[in-house]
């Protein structure tokens, strides 16, 4: 849900310690490498690894040796902060695993504010006013059903409070570099500028409240075509096509670029966001040096809470740093509620929408911003201590054989099984934890097939940040239905992984090709995370 963060104008020792050596030739350093001392964390009070523990944790990252049986802890993607995994449709909205009595406290009253539906103002609930006048959903919880994977609007019946469309436009060759262009044109690593369409913004809302026209209507059709697979096995793909419809405004702007995002699953996002960034780093391969047909390239983005530039990690083209970044960016873009981090009380309203951005809003009173710090820190809270379910049947000889033919195909080169998190001084559930988020949180490309051809930071139209595979499995319990991607275009695991292309056109073409019944084990190994 976050919102493109840079559209407002504005170690080799460590990594041969990891296992992961680059084998960068000799000449200027790739841009990634120029970047790495700036990518910091300074969210995070972290603790410097021992060269003991790097050994460790090279050890224990290091790919399996056999498929006979589950490696150690493997049933627990989370570390300790796994929690059982649950029959019912509330698995994926369980605290930490390890989290204590008081701690889950403010994980149950960040929860409620989760959950909170917010209204326009004035109203006599001063701690709940403030929606819009645009916006996208009237919760967060709206958006992130029962925590977990949104889905395109499928009839006229169903609406797409789950969905939204991204906006932006080429940038003027005459527009000012915003902070974060001008950091990587000094380190090299120039990006496609973009900036949000001069009336609409950076997303385009569906909703408004009284008085006020909705941005838009989406619209989205289906080609339907066949893919023929080993074994006269054919699966049958959808390809969408998305408009803005009944625009409230008038026309888009010239060259105006969507991209259709879902919302994705919100467990396990503290722990994403406690991986190391240098070891984030070290899987970055941008020039291909090792042959091997994957450039994961690092997302840069401005942080407009730390003043500096940082590494995306969240959202479907890494276009935030942080949990509490990208919470207040969704307040933001999605309801249209201020915070400390975003102080606009019309949230996406331009310049050129007078009206919203001068009708009454939510701030002014005792808590400053519509979201105050508080409730902003406990929504965080929440965010980043939603827990990661028990793997299931890990043991089971098919997953097994599955889970061999994920890494024999290639699947384990982006989506990475584990890494091992900060030791962190003031979050011991996230702190020291052997985790399996299977994602190396990089861009790669994907072909022509999932490009959305709109560049966002230094993601071009065809590259898409590795998603996290924990937890897939349970989608369909939790939320009823089995649509994945970043616009839910695939209704199968399979059909998702015939979608790929790009860097992973191999390892679809070795999918595609596998025996009927190895490819089926597969399928098996993905639902049991």
């Amino acid at each position: 849900m976050s919102r493109l963060l840079s559209e407002r104008p504005r170690g080799s020792i460590a990594l041969l310690a990891l296992g992961v050596g680059l084998g960068i030739c000799a000449g200027p350093a790739p841009a990634f490498e120029r970047l790495m001392p700036e990518l910091t964390q300074p969210h995070l009070s972290s603790l410097p690894r021992s060269e003991a523990e790097r050994t460790r944790i090279a050890a224990i990252t290091a790919p399996p040796a056999s498929f006979d049986k589950a490696e150690p802890f493997e049933a627990n993607p989370a570390g300790a902060a796994t929690v059982r995994a649950r029959s019912t449709t509330d698995a994926f909205s369980q605290p930490s695993g390890n989290i204590d009595f008081e701690r889950e406290l403010e994980f149950k009253v960040g929860n409620g504010l989760f959950k909170k539906l917010w209204i326009s103002a004035p109203a006599s609930t001063l701690a709940s006013d403030g929606l819009g006048p645009l916006y996208n959903a009237r919760s967060c919880q709206r958006c992130h059903l029962k925590d977990g994977r949104g889905h395109p609007p499928e009839g006229p019946q169903d609406d797409s409070v789950s969905m939204f469309l991204r906006l932006s436009i080429p940038a003027p060759p005459d527009e000012p570099m915003s902070e974060i262009e001008a950091f990587l044109l000094s380190a090299g690593a120039a990006a496609p500028r973009t900036r949000p369409d001069p009336v609409y913004g950076g997303q385009l809302q569906d909703f408004a409240t009284a008085g006020h026209p909705a941005e838009y209507r989406l619209a989205v059709r289906y080609e339907h075509f066949e893919v023929a697979l080993s074994d006269g096995e054919v699966a049958h793909l959808r390809r969408p096509s998305y408009s803005a419809e009944d625009l409230g405004y008038g026309p888009l702007a010239a060259g105006a670029m969507l991209s259709p995002r879902v919302a994705p699953p919100m467990i396990g996002l503290g722990l994403l966001e406690a991986i190391p960034a240098e070891d984030i780093l070290a899987l970055a391969d941008p020039e291909d040096t090792d042959g091997d047909g994957i450039s994961g390239r690092a997302q840069v983005v401005w942080s407009f809470e730390h003043r500096r530039p940082m590494l995306g990690r969240f959202g479907w083209k890494a276009g935030s740093p942080t949990i509490r970044e990208q919470s207040a960016s969704a307040f933001a873009g999605d309801i249209g509620i201020s915070s400390p981090v975003f102080p606009d009380p019309w949230g996406e309203c331009t310049a050129r929408q007078q009206a919203c951005r001068t009708a009454p809003h939510g701030d002014g009173d005792t808590r400053g911003t519509e979201i105050d710090a508080e409730g902003l820190d406990l929504v965080t809270f929440y965010s980043r201590n939603l827990a990661v379910p028990a793997r299931r049947d890990v043991d089971n000889p098919e997953v097994l054989r599955g889970k061999k033919m994920f890494h024999a195909t290639g699947c384990a080169a982006c989506h990475r099984p584990k890494f091992v998190t900060h030791r962190l001084r003031d979050q011991p559930e996230q702190s020291f934890q052997l985790i399996w988020p299977m994602t190396d949180l990089l861009l790669h490309d994907m072909g022509e097939g999932l490009a959305d051809h709109r560049p966002e930071g230094r993601a071009s139209g065809r590259e898409w940040r590795t998603a996290p595979l924990w937890g897939i499995g349970m989608t369909e319990q939790v939320n009823g239905h089995t649509q994945f991607l970043h616009d839910g275009r695939a209704r199968s695991l399979l059909e998702a992984v015939l979608w790929h292309g790009g860097e992973a056109q191999a390892a679809r073409d070795a999918v595609v090709a596998l025996p009927k019944s190895d490819r089926a084990a597969l399928i098996r190994y993905l639902e049991s995370l």
